[in-house]
């Protein structure tokens, strides 16, 4: 099996607007290709696009508009894991000598279609994903005591990574006490415990060993890899796990033989505040009854190990290329290329990426 690399990358400024994704792809995608200086549009023979558009056949739309004739061409749908998802299927393209180049870019706008799933009648009238958040941030604080300061102390972490982020949504602070007296939008939910969908685009440019080292001076090697899917219903899960995440995350462990601790930085799916506590439990990282206290330290030493870039909550949220997204910030990480947002020496890192309630769950470990 060929080891496979990220060579380059590219993102647009994630926006409240509503903006048109075919745009959007090539400003990004085109910035990526662009990023690798003696790579060019000849040398890509796969091209992956990840969203939950209905647009159709952007795969090929997007080879078209870069000027590529790949030998592989398609778009990847999975909700807010779409991006992961379509990494990971780059990686065993390359990996299994399918493809040798293949670029991957993420799109979603706004008004994306992708927040309710049409079938699940399960939800009745409580189909917006709000609700399982709130169920989960209920089961969360009864079972671990979670405060309501420790939850607002998630999001007030994130929009202050934000803050140094220039493709974030928004660049705005936000406090603890202003979080805490946010919109109440259910009993165990505000408005500032919340990501927001939004518009925006990435992509990565994924090479085999050969490629990379012969395109890049920096690769980041894609290490360890895993994902779970456990349902589509978030009905037929329990409420204070994530069984996902932590199945995916033991995969992509032994993959790259690390254990949780060898973690210097990591992006994680913070769709509501609850979930970066789940997450952070689930991958290991801390335990699940100390996860408030992990937080509140990361946010009082300014400690940027958890979402440096603000995670979705402090970036936005446009799901088809928030997984890309992340990985782009792992990368840059790894690269110790992310300015104001650098976490000192930074060695491996870690994707974390889920979708519908942690029904599904993609990880990936990167080392540099």
């Amino acid at each position: 099996m060929n080891n496979v690399a990220i060579i380059g990358t590219g993102q647009t400024k994630f926006s409240k607007e509503e903006a048109n994704v075919e745009k959007l792809l090539f400003e990004s995608s085109n910035e990526c290709i662009q990023s690798v200086s003696n790579c060019s549009s000849k040398d890509i023979d796969g091209v992956l696009v990840s969203t939950n558009n209905n647009s159709k056949y952007m795969g090929a739309i997007l080879s078209e508009f870069l000027d590529i004739q790949p030998r592989i061409a398609h778009s990847i749908e999975h909700l807010c894991s779409s991006g992961t998802n379509a990494i990971i299927s780059a990686y065993s393209y390359i990996s299994s000598g399918l493809a040798d180049v293949v670029l991957v870019s993420g799109v979603d706008s706004t008004t994306n279609p992708g927040q309710i799933l049409e079938w699940d009648r399960s939800r009745g009238n409580f189909e917006h994903p709000i609700y399982w958040a709130s169920m989960l941030t209920k089961a969360h604080k009864r079972k671990f005591q979670t405060s309501e300061e420790e939850l607002a102390i998630v999001s007030a972490k994130n929009h202050k990574h934000a803050m140094d982020n220039p493709h974030a949504y928004s660049n705005e602070p936000k406090t603890i006490t202003e979080i805490m007296n946010s919109k109440q939008i259910t009993k165990d939910l505000r408005i500032m415990d919340c990501s927001r969908s939004c518009s925006g685009s990435s992509s990565v440019l994924l090479a085999s060993e050969k490629s990379a080292t012969e395109f890049s001076d920096s690769p980041i090697w894609i290490s360890g890899i895993g994902q779970k899917t456990t349902s589509a219903s978030f009905t037929k899960n329990d409420l204070d796990e994530i069984k996902s995440t932590h199945v995916a995350a033991d995969s992509a462990y032994k993959m790259a033989n690390i254990l949780p601790n060898d973690i210097d930085v990591a992006e994680v799916h913070d769709a509501f505040s609850v979930c970066e506590l789940m997450a952070i439990s689930e991958l290991g990282i801390t335990s699940g009854e100390k996860s408030g206290e992990f937080v509140r330290n990361l946010f009082n030493t300014e400690d940027r190990m958890i979402n440096p870039r603000g995670g979705l909550i402090g970036a936005g949220h446009p799901l088809g290329a928030t997984g890309i997204s992340q990985t782009i910030e792992i990368t840059n990480q790894l690269q110790g290329k992310s300015e104001k947002r650098q976490i000192n020496n930074a060695k491996i890192g870690l994707i974390h990426n889920m979708s519908a309630a942690g029904t599904s769950s993609s990880v990936m470990v990167m080392k540099n």
